[in-house]
C-alpha cells in the first residue's frame, strides 16, 4: 500500500464536481500538500470553499490550463501524486469535437508527459463507462468490450491507451478509473450540459412535472460522488498499477424508476410526462449500462457507502442549503 503520508498531490479539475471530492478525500488523509490545478471553465472555487480553509490546501496561481504545458509542468514540480480529472462533458464533446480533442486528447498527452519529466509516483486517471457504450452484459465486467460511437468516449479510450503506452515506454504508474453514472453535490444543477438528475429536480422545484424520453426501461448504474472521491483515494494508496476499474454500484436503476424515487423523496404528486426520442438520439442511445465492481473490490476493497436513496437525500439537502450554486 503506498503511504500517502505528507505526499504532495497534484488534482488537475480539482475546482469541478468530481475534483473537489477528491480533494476532501485526500484532506482526510495525513497528506503534505494538495494543490488544485483548474482554469475554473467548468468548475468552481466555491466548490473549495471548506477544503480552502484547510492550510494544506491551494490553488495553483497561474491558470491550471493542461494544454499549457510549461505551467503544467511548473505545477508538477515535486509532486508525488497526480489526479487527472480535466475533461470537456458528453455533450460539449459532441457539440465541439475539436476542442474536444485538444482538451481531452491533447491535454492527457501533455499532463502523462509532464507526469514522467517530474517523475511522479503514480497518476490516476479518471476514464469513464462510455468506452463501453450500449452493454452486451450486465453487469459490464473491465473486460466488455469497447462499443463507443460519440467523441466524449473516443478522448476517453484516447486516453486510456495513452496511459499504457506510457507506462509500457516510460514506465509510468498510473491506474485508470471508469466512472458510471455520477451524481451529487456541485455537479451543474442549470448549466445546458447537466446531468439528468439535477434537470429532474429543477422541473420538480419549479412545480413543472419531469420529463422522461422513451418509455423509461433505460437502465444505469448510478453512483454518489462521494464514493467517486473516496475510489480515487484508494486507486493512488494502492499498489496496482497499469489496470482500469469500473467506479460504479453495480445497482441497475431504470430511469423511471430514478424518477418516482426523486418524486417520493420530494413528496411530490407531480405526474411524469413521457417524450419521444427523436430518430437520432433513439439510434445512438445507450439503453443499458451497469458495471461491476467485483474486480474493484477484490483489488482495491472498495464498497460503495450510499445507496441512491441515501446519496439522493444528500443532493436534496444540499441544493436546499446552497441556492445559490443551482
Amino acid at each position: 500500500m503506498n503511504e500517502l503520508k505528507n505526499s504532495k498531490c497534484l488534482v488537475i479539475g480539482g475546482g469541478g464536481f468530481i475534483g473537489s471530492f477528491v480533494v476532501s478525500e485526500l484532506l482526510k488523509q495525513d497528506v503534505g500538500e494538495v494543490i488544485v490545478y483548474d482554469n475554473f471553465t467548468r468548475g468552481k472555487e466555491s466548490n473549495l470553499t471548506h477544503q480552502l480553509k484547510d492550510p494544506r490546501c491551494k490553488i495553483y496561481p497561474n491558470g491550471g490550463d493542461i494544454r499549457d504545458i510549461d505551467l503544467l509542468d511548473d505545477a508538477m514540480k515535486g509532486v508525488d501524486y497526480v489526479f487527472h480529472l480535466a475533461a470537456m462533458w458528453l455533450l460539449h464533446c459532441k457539440d465541439f469535437p475539436r476542442t474536444a480533442f485538444e482538451v481531452n486528447v491533447a491535454g492527457t498527452f501533455y499532463v502523462l508527459e509532464a507526469c514522467v519529466k517530474n517523475n511522479v509516483k503514480k497518476l490516476v486517471y479518471s476514464s469513464s463507462a462510455s468506452v463501453y457504450g450500449d452493454a452486451v452484459q450486465v453487469p459490464m465486467t473491465e473486460e466488455h468490450p469497447f462499443n463507443n460511437q460519440n467523441f466524449y468516449g473516443a478522448t476517453k479510450i484516447s486516453g486510456e491507451a495513452m496511459c499504457r503506452a506510457f507506462a509500457d515506454r516510460y514506465g509510468l504508474n498510473y491506474v485508470g478509473l471508469r466512472y458510471m453514472n455520477v451524481y451529487g453535490p456541485h455537479q451543474d444543477q442549470t448549466a445546458v450540459y447537466t446531468g439528468v438528475i439535477p434537470i429532474m429536480l429543477n422541473k420538480i422545484d419549479e412545480g413543472v412535472p419531469p420529463v422522461i424520453n422513451g418509455d423509461g426501461s433505460q437502465a444505469y448504474d448510478f453512483v454518489y460522488v462521494e464514493d467517486v472521491g473516496r475510489f480515487n483515494v484508494l486507486a493512488a494508496q494502492s499498489e496496482r498499477t497499469d489496470e482500469f476499474y469500473n467506479v460504479g454500484t453495480e445497482v441497475q436503476t431504470s430511469i423511471k424508476q430514478l424518477c418516482d424515487l426523486i418524486l417520493e423523496l420530494k413528496e411530490s404528486d407531480l405526474k411524469v410526462t413521457y417524450k419521444p426520442y427523436s430518430e437520432d438520439d433513439a439510434r445512438r442511445l445507450v439503453k443499458n449500462r451497469i458495471g461491476s465492481n467485483k474486480k474493484a473490490h477484490e483489488h482495491l476493497g472498495f464498497v460503495p457507502k450510499y445507496n441512491l436513496n441515501d446519496g439522493l437525500l444528500e443532493l436534496i439537502r444540499w441544493r436546499e442549503e446552497n441556492p445559490l450554486d443551482r
